[in-house]
């Protein structure tokens, strides 16, 4: 089993940023997209953003131009740059990576969730 290790989390006033990361040490990314979602209390978990293997990035359009994705292959090791941020953003943040198996095939691990709350 595959234990993820997640940071970045916490409370900030609106307007402020933050930066989550998230990752598989001793593990090598596979070739399918990884991403970050949320999920907000009462509501659905939606997709914040997501990012290729090689490096093509997708964005919702509530966070489009304020976050930026990013990662890592050396360091297997994804990122969520959060600027401007809003009261809206509050929620909890998951990660979803996709991870190489032994065989060489995909497995997808979620991320146990971070915490972000923004005050206004």
């Amino acid at each position: 089993q595959v234990q993820l290790v997640e940071s970045g989390g916490g409370s900030v006033q609106a307007g402020g940023s933050l930066k989550l990361s998230c990752g598989a040490p001793g593990y090598s990314f596979s070739n399918c997209d990884m991403g970050w979602y949320r999920q907000a209390p009462g509501k659905e978990r939606e997709l914040v953003s997501r990012i290729g293997m090689f490096g093509t990035t997708t964005y919702a359009d509530s966070v489009k131009g304020r976050f930026t994705i990013s990662r890592d292959n050396a360091k297997t090791t994804i990122y969520l740059q959060m600027n401007s941020l809003k009261s809206e953003d509050t929620a909890e943040y998951y990660c979803l990576l996709c991870i190489s198996g032994r065989l060489g095939n995909p497995y997808n691990y979620w991320g146990q969730g971070i915490q972000v709350t923004v005050s206004s």
